[in-house]
Protein backbone atom coordinates (compact mmCIF):
# COMPACT_ATOMS: atom_id res chain seq x y z
CA UNK A 1 0.00 0.00 0.00
CA UNK A 2 2.74 2.44 0.96
CA UNK A 3 4.60 1.64 -2.26
CA UNK A 4 1.53 2.51 -4.34
CA UNK A 5 1.11 5.79 -2.46
CA UNK A 6 4.78 6.54 -3.03
CA UNK A 7 4.53 5.85 -6.77
CA UNK A 8 1.49 8.11 -7.04
CA UNK A 9 3.41 10.85 -5.22
CA UNK A 10 6.42 10.51 -7.52
CA UNK A 11 4.24 10.75 -10.61
CA UNK A 12 1.61 13.21 -9.42
CA UNK A 13 3.80 15.74 -7.64
CA UNK A 14 6.55 15.86 -10.26
CA UNK A 15 4.26 16.29 -13.25
CA UNK A 16 1.75 18.30 -11.22
CA UNK A 17 4.46 20.74 -10.22
CA UNK A 18 5.63 20.96 -13.83
CA UNK A 19 2.08 21.71 -14.98
CA UNK A 20 1.44 24.32 -12.27
CA UNK A 21 4.71 26.02 -13.18
CA UNK A 22 3.39 26.49 -16.69
CA UNK A 23 5.04 23.55 -18.36
CA UNK A 24 3.65 22.15 -21.61
CA UNK A 25 3.19 18.41 -22.03
CA UNK A 26 3.19 18.35 -25.80
CA UNK A 27 6.94 17.86 -26.24
CA UNK A 28 7.12 15.30 -23.42
CA UNK A 29 4.23 13.26 -24.78
CA UNK A 30 5.67 13.31 -28.30
CA UNK A 31 9.24 12.41 -27.27
CA UNK A 32 8.57 9.99 -24.39
CA UNK A 33 7.72 6.82 -26.38
CA UNK A 34 10.96 7.03 -28.37
CA UNK A 35 13.08 7.98 -25.35
CA UNK A 36 11.58 5.13 -23.31
CA UNK A 37 12.27 2.75 -26.16
CA UNK A 38 15.95 3.72 -26.23
CA UNK A 39 16.49 3.99 -22.47
CA UNK A 40 14.28 1.05 -21.47
CA UNK A 41 15.56 -1.15 -24.25
CA UNK A 42 19.18 -0.45 -23.35
CA UNK A 43 18.40 -1.05 -19.65
CA UNK A 44 16.82 -4.44 -20.43
CA UNK A 45 19.77 -5.32 -22.65
CA UNK A 46 22.36 -4.47 -20.00
CA UNK A 47 20.28 -6.37 -17.43
CA UNK A 48 20.43 -9.47 -19.63
CA UNK A 49 24.15 -9.05 -20.31
CA UNK A 50 25.15 -8.58 -16.69
CA UNK A 51 23.20 -11.37 -15.01
CA UNK A 52 22.60 -15.10 -15.16
CA UNK A 53 19.22 -16.75 -15.56
CA UNK A 54 18.68 -17.49 -11.86
CA UNK A 55 19.39 -13.89 -10.87
CA UNK A 56 17.11 -12.56 -13.60
CA UNK A 57 14.25 -14.84 -12.61
CA UNK A 58 14.73 -14.17 -8.91
CA UNK A 59 14.99 -10.39 -9.25
CA UNK A 60 11.86 -10.10 -11.38
CA UNK A 61 9.94 -12.50 -9.14
CA UNK A 62 10.94 -10.62 -6.01
CA UNK A 63 9.49 -7.32 -7.23
CA UNK A 64 6.22 -8.41 -5.63
CA UNK A 65 7.82 -7.76 -2.24
CA UNK A 66 7.97 -4.04 -3.08
CA UNK A 67 4.19 -4.00 -2.79
CA UNK A 68 3.54 -6.98 -0.51
CA UNK A 69 6.40 -6.55 1.95
CA UNK A 70 8.56 -9.34 3.42
CA UNK A 71 7.56 -12.94 2.86
CA UNK A 72 7.35 -13.92 6.52
CA UNK A 73 4.53 -12.43 8.59
CA UNK A 74 3.80 -12.47 12.32
CA UNK A 75 1.89 -15.77 12.20
CA UNK A 76 4.79 -17.38 10.33
CA UNK A 77 7.21 -16.52 13.12
CA UNK A 78 4.84 -18.07 15.68
CA UNK A 79 4.60 -21.15 13.49
CA UNK A 80 8.36 -21.45 13.19
CA UNK A 81 8.90 -21.10 16.93
CA UNK A 82 6.21 -23.74 17.47
CA UNK A 83 7.84 -26.09 14.97
CA UNK A 84 11.26 -25.66 16.54
CA UNK A 85 9.75 -26.22 19.99
CA UNK A 86 8.30 -29.55 18.86
CA UNK A 87 11.53 -30.59 17.15
CA UNK A 88 13.66 -29.85 20.21
CA UNK A 89 11.14 -31.54 22.49
CA UNK A 90 11.32 -34.66 20.31
CA UNK A 91 15.12 -34.52 20.32
CA UNK A 92 15.08 -34.35 24.09
CA UNK A 93 12.55 -37.13 24.64
CA UNK A 94 13.03 -39.56 21.74
CA UNK A 95 16.43 -38.67 20.33
CA UNK A 96 17.48 -37.58 16.87
CA UNK A 97 16.88 -41.01 15.32
CA UNK A 98 13.14 -40.59 15.90
CA UNK A 99 13.21 -37.74 13.42
CA UNK A 100 15.20 -39.57 10.77
CA UNK A 101 12.15 -40.79 8.75
CA UNK A 102 10.87 -37.21 8.64
CA UNK A 103 14.23 -35.91 7.43
CA UNK A 104 14.43 -38.39 4.58
CA UNK A 105 11.20 -37.07 3.08
CA UNK A 106 10.31 -33.78 4.82
CA UNK A 107 7.83 -32.80 2.09
CA UNK A 108 5.52 -35.60 3.22
CA UNK A 109 6.26 -35.45 6.94
CA UNK A 110 3.30 -34.95 9.29
CA UNK A 111 5.61 -32.92 11.51
CA UNK A 112 6.38 -30.31 8.85
CA UNK A 113 2.93 -30.57 7.23
CA UNK A 114 1.43 -28.75 10.22
CA UNK A 115 3.08 -25.60 8.88
CA UNK A 116 2.59 -25.65 5.12
CA UNK A 117 4.23 -22.32 4.36
CA UNK A 118 7.45 -23.41 6.06
CA UNK A 119 7.27 -26.82 4.42
CA UNK A 120 7.00 -25.20 0.99
CA UNK A 121 9.95 -22.88 1.55
CA UNK A 122 12.85 -24.71 -0.07
CA UNK A 123 15.63 -23.11 1.97
CA UNK A 124 13.89 -23.25 5.37
CA UNK A 125 12.95 -26.91 5.03
CA UNK A 126 16.37 -28.00 3.77
CA UNK A 127 18.10 -25.84 6.37
CA UNK A 128 16.27 -27.62 9.20
CA UNK A 129 16.45 -31.11 7.68
CA UNK A 130 20.12 -30.92 6.66
CA UNK A 131 21.20 -29.69 10.09
CA UNK A 132 19.25 -32.41 11.87
CA UNK A 133 20.65 -34.94 9.43
CA UNK A 134 24.16 -33.90 10.47
CA UNK A 135 23.17 -34.55 14.06
CA UNK A 136 22.15 -38.09 13.14
CA UNK A 137 25.75 -38.53 11.94
CA UNK A 138 27.02 -37.61 15.43
CA UNK A 139 27.92 -34.01 14.61
CA UNK A 140 26.83 -32.50 17.89
CA UNK A 141 29.44 -29.88 18.69
CA UNK A 142 27.46 -26.61 18.97
CA UNK A 143 30.32 -24.46 17.66
CA UNK A 144 30.86 -26.61 14.58
CA UNK A 145 27.15 -26.82 13.84
CA UNK A 146 26.71 -23.08 14.30
CA UNK A 147 29.65 -22.40 11.97
CA UNK A 148 28.20 -24.72 9.33
CA UNK A 149 24.76 -23.14 9.60
CA UNK A 150 26.23 -19.66 9.46
CA UNK A 151 28.01 -20.49 6.20
CA UNK A 152 24.73 -21.67 4.70
CA UNK A 153 23.00 -18.49 5.85
CA UNK A 154 25.77 -16.38 4.34
CA UNK A 155 25.46 -18.18 1.00
CA UNK A 156 21.69 -17.72 0.97
CA UNK A 157 22.09 -14.05 1.97
CA UNK A 158 24.57 -13.40 -0.84
CA UNK A 159 22.37 -15.10 -3.43
CA UNK A 160 19.40 -12.93 -2.47
CA UNK A 161 21.37 -9.71 -2.43
CA UNK A 162 22.78 -10.52 -5.88
CA UNK A 163 19.22 -9.94 -7.12
CA UNK A 164 19.05 -6.56 -5.42
CA UNK A 165 22.48 -5.66 -6.78
CA UNK A 166 21.31 -6.52 -10.32
CA UNK A 167 18.42 -4.07 -10.01
CA UNK A 168 20.65 -1.46 -8.38
CA UNK A 169 23.01 -1.68 -11.35
CA UNK A 170 20.07 -0.78 -13.60
CA UNK A 171 19.24 2.20 -11.37
CA UNK A 172 22.87 3.34 -11.47
CA UNK A 173 23.02 3.03 -15.25
CA UNK A 174 19.72 4.70 -16.17
CA UNK A 175 20.96 8.33 -15.85
CA UNK A 176 23.84 7.56 -18.21
CA UNK A 177 21.50 5.80 -20.63
CA UNK A 178 19.30 8.89 -20.48
CA UNK A 179 22.30 10.97 -21.48
CA UNK A 180 22.91 8.61 -24.41
CA UNK A 181 19.36 9.16 -25.59
CA UNK A 182 19.74 12.92 -25.11
CA UNK A 183 22.99 12.99 -27.11
CA UNK A 184 21.29 11.19 -29.97
CA UNK A 185 18.55 13.81 -29.79
CA UNK A 186 21.15 16.57 -30.06
CA UNK A 187 22.75 14.79 -33.00
CA UNK A 188 19.34 14.71 -34.64
CA UNK A 189 18.90 18.41 -33.89
CA UNK A 190 22.28 19.31 -35.39
CA UNK A 191 21.25 17.52 -38.58
CA UNK A 192 18.32 19.93 -38.84
CA UNK A 193 20.21 23.10 -37.94
CA UNK A 194 18.71 24.93 -40.91
CA UNK A 195 15.19 24.63 -39.48
CA UNK A 196 13.37 27.53 -37.77
CA UNK A 197 14.02 28.28 -34.12
CA UNK A 198 10.63 26.89 -33.11
CA UNK A 199 11.44 23.53 -34.67
CA UNK A 200 14.93 23.41 -33.16
CA UNK A 201 13.54 24.31 -29.74
CA UNK A 202 11.11 21.42 -29.90
CA UNK A 203 13.85 19.02 -30.97
CA UNK A 204 16.18 20.11 -28.16
CA UNK A 205 13.31 19.83 -25.68
CA UNK A 206 12.65 16.31 -26.92
CA UNK A 207 16.32 15.43 -26.48
CA UNK A 208 16.28 16.69 -22.89
CA UNK A 209 13.33 14.39 -22.17
CA UNK A 210 15.85 11.54 -22.46
CA UNK A 211 18.03 12.95 -19.69
CA UNK A 212 14.94 13.60 -17.59
CA UNK A 213 13.56 10.08 -18.04
CA UNK A 214 16.87 8.39 -17.17
CA UNK A 215 17.25 10.31 -13.91
CA UNK A 216 13.52 10.12 -13.10
CA UNK A 217 13.29 6.36 -13.53
CA UNK A 218 16.53 5.72 -11.63
CA UNK A 219 15.88 7.82 -8.55
CA UNK A 220 12.09 7.84 -8.57
CA UNK A 221 11.38 4.17 -9.17
CA UNK A 222 14.13 1.56 -9.65
CA UNK A 223 16.43 2.83 -6.88
CA UNK A 224 13.69 3.00 -4.21
CA UNK A 225 12.32 -0.38 -5.27
CA UNK A 226 15.77 -1.90 -4.88
CA UNK A 227 16.13 -0.36 -1.43
CA UNK A 228 12.78 -1.84 -0.40
CA UNK A 229 13.79 -5.26 -1.70
CA UNK A 230 17.00 -5.18 0.32
CA UNK A 231 14.99 -4.31 3.44
CA UNK A 232 12.73 -7.31 2.79
CA UNK A 233 15.75 -9.57 2.28
CA UNK A 234 17.24 -8.46 5.59
CA UNK A 235 14.00 -8.91 7.52
CA UNK A 236 13.25 -12.29 5.99
CA UNK A 237 16.79 -13.37 6.84
CA UNK A 238 15.88 -13.14 10.52
CA UNK A 239 13.46 -16.03 9.98
CA UNK A 240 16.34 -18.40 9.26
CA UNK A 241 18.42 -17.09 12.16
CA UNK A 242 15.69 -18.41 14.46
CA UNK A 243 16.28 -21.92 13.13
CA UNK A 244 20.00 -21.58 13.80
CA UNK A 245 19.51 -20.19 17.29
CA UNK A 246 17.06 -22.92 18.32
CA UNK A 247 19.19 -25.83 17.17
CA UNK A 248 22.41 -24.39 18.57
CA UNK A 249 20.67 -23.75 21.90
CA UNK A 250 19.55 -27.39 21.94
CA UNK A 251 23.12 -28.57 21.35
CA UNK A 252 24.24 -26.34 24.20
CA UNK A 253 21.94 -28.30 26.50
CA UNK A 254 18.98 -25.93 26.80
CA UNK A 255 15.42 -27.19 27.12
CA UNK A 256 12.85 -26.59 24.38
CA UNK A 257 11.17 -23.61 26.16
CA UNK A 258 14.54 -21.92 26.82
CA UNK A 259 15.81 -22.53 23.27
CA UNK A 260 12.65 -21.06 21.77
CA UNK A 261 12.75 -18.08 24.13
CA UNK A 262 16.36 -17.36 23.17
CA UNK A 263 15.41 -17.48 19.48
CA UNK A 264 12.35 -15.27 19.98
CA UNK A 265 14.72 -12.35 20.46
CA UNK A 266 15.70 -12.56 16.78
CA UNK A 267 12.14 -11.96 15.59
CA UNK A 268 11.78 -8.43 14.10
CA UNK A 269 10.31 -6.15 16.75
CA UNK A 270 7.07 -5.36 14.91
CA UNK A 271 6.41 -9.08 14.34
CA UNK A 272 7.68 -10.46 17.64
CA UNK A 273 5.13 -12.32 19.77
CA UNK A 274 5.20 -11.53 23.45
CA UNK A 275 6.32 -14.14 25.96
CA UNK A 276 2.73 -14.80 27.02
CA UNK A 277 1.42 -14.97 23.44
CA UNK A 278 4.02 -17.56 22.53
CA UNK A 279 3.46 -19.47 25.75
CA UNK A 280 -0.24 -19.83 24.94
CA UNK A 281 0.58 -21.13 21.46
CA UNK A 282 3.10 -23.65 22.78
CA UNK A 283 0.67 -24.94 25.40
CA UNK A 284 -1.81 -25.79 22.64
CA UNK A 285 0.63 -27.97 20.69
CA UNK A 286 -0.16 -31.72 20.49
CA UNK A 287 1.47 -34.02 23.01
CA UNK A 288 2.73 -36.23 20.18
CA UNK A 289 3.61 -34.05 17.17
CA UNK A 290 4.50 -37.15 15.10
CA UNK A 291 0.97 -38.48 15.25
CA UNK A 292 -0.91 -38.16 11.97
Amino acid sequence: MLAIVGILCVIGLVFGGYYLAGGKFGIIVKAMPFELMMIGGAAVGTFLIANGGSVLKGALGDLKHVFGGPKWKKDDYRDLLSLMFMIIKLLKTKGVLALEPHLDNPHESVLFARYAKIQHDHFALDFIADTLRMMTMSMDDPYQVEDCMQRQLKKHHNELHARGAALQNIADGLPALGIVAAVLGIVKTMGAIDQPVEVLGGMIGGALVGTFMGVYLAYGFIGPMTARLNQCYEQDGQFYFIIRDCLVAYLQGHSAPIAVELARGNVPSDLQPTFHELDEVLNELPADPLAG
